[in-house]
């Protein structure tokens, strides 16, 4: 079989593996606690409504940078875990800076945006910074940052904002109308998709090119899988860990501009939370590829979103959708084992036969020779 197609197939296999393995053990779950499994999976794998389905693309598109801003540090061996952290402090920097209107129009869109991504590379760099010069594990520092971005966050909007009359909703200044980014309808239904996910795409394509066609990507990849190989290549490890944070936290700054500028308009106590952490799922399920995460975001979205009618139509709590998604990244940890392990029998199978097949040829010659 031809290399690359094997190689395709293994990289395919891992992931559907995994959700087959998500798939049984869940049943098996729901047969412990009694729930009807055939009317759960049916409810789960119907076909969304379209009010649904603009739901599904909207909240794809956040797990995608989510997942993307994840990615970056996975290719240099860097666990990113405070994506969740950085969208905090870069959405309120971008709700500041678009509130106060300074351009006009798509100017002060893009000086939004450009804003968030700065806000979110420093502080993502913080601990960068911290891994290159004091070797901190970037897991805790973080982790650590994640908790600070929460509380900073806190105090500034209670210093910064406005409250909403006869509210206890606190939020900053509104978004001009000629600086939100409006979407498109899917049929009939009343919300919108983000005009944003023309950014998603842009975004996507950027981290393939980056990764895989410029000298910094070659940096960053080698780097991951030898730091000692960079090293003797002239590579600084130090400087690559800290604009791969940077990087990294620039992407993350982009996770929650889609709810920003497409429904949202400022950033309020109510603005919605808890958006970095399935991108860690999702980036090992994409294998770090946007084509795979952009797969795996959808799957995440599909699966939040056809939760919900599981408690009224079936009698079966949703938290059986979030036990499905915490088996899927456990088993995508064993399904990767089990295909890379495979992929290394095969590959030294095919070494085995093509040494096979180069001693006959030279004992041939040797005969014809004679």
């Amino acid at each position: 079989m031809n290399v690359r197609l094997t190689k395709f197939l293994l990289g395919l296999g891992a992931p559907l593996l995994a959700l087959a393995l998500a798939f049984g053990i869940t049943s098996l779950v729901l047969i412990a606690a009694g729930d009807p499994v055939g009317e759960v999976w049916s409810t789960l794998i119907s076909w969304p409504e379209q009010r649904n389905q603009v739901n599904i693309i909207n909240n794809a598109m956040v797990l995608f940078f989510s997942a993307l801003a994840v990615s970056i540090g996975f290719r240099m061996n860097l666990f990113n875990i405070g994506v969740d952290g950085q969208y905090r402090v870069a959405v309120f920097a971008a709700a500041v800076v678009a509130g106060e209107a300074w351009l006009p129009g798509y100017l002060n869109t893009a000086l939004a945006i450009v804003a968030a991504m700065v806000a979110g590379a420093l502080w993502a760099g913080f601990a960068g910074l911290l891994k290159a010069t004091r070797g901190v594990s970037e897991v805790i520092a973080t982790i650590m940052l994640n908790f600070i971005a929460t509380s900073l966050v806190a105090f500034l909007l209670a210093k910064l904002a406005v409250r909403e009359q006869g509210s206890n909703i606190i939020g900053t200044k509104l978004i001009p109308e000629g600086s939100r980014i409006g979407g498109f309808s899917i049929g009939d239904a009343p919300a919108q998709v983000y005009g944003f996910i023309v950014f998603s795409v842009l975004a996507g394509l950027a981290y393939w090119f980056v990764l895989n066609k410029t000298r910094f990507g070659f940096d960053l990849r080698a780097t991951g899988a030898s730091s000692t190989a960079a090293v003797a290549s002239g590579v600084s490890v130090k400087r690559m860990t800290i604009l791969t944070m940077m990087a990294s936290g620039a992407i993350a700054g982009l996770v929650g501009l889609p709810i920003l500028f497409g429904s949202a308009y400022n950033y309020g106590s109510t603005f919605q939370s808890g958006l970095g952490f399935a991108g860690i799922a999702i980036a090992l399920l994409g294998r770090n590829h946007p084509v795979g995460i952009a797969l795996g975001a959808l799957l995440f979205a599909y699966l939040d979103e056809q939760s919900n009618p599981l408690q009224i139509l079936v009698g079966v709590s949703p938290d059986i959708v979030a036990i499905t998604q915490g088996v899927i990244v456990l088993t995508v940890v064993v399904s990767y084992e089990i295909v890379r392990r495979y992929g290394v029998k095969l590959e030294q199978r095919r070494v085995a036969a093509e040494l096979e097949a180069m001693r006959t040829t030279s004992k041939q010659t040797e005969e014809v020779a004679r």
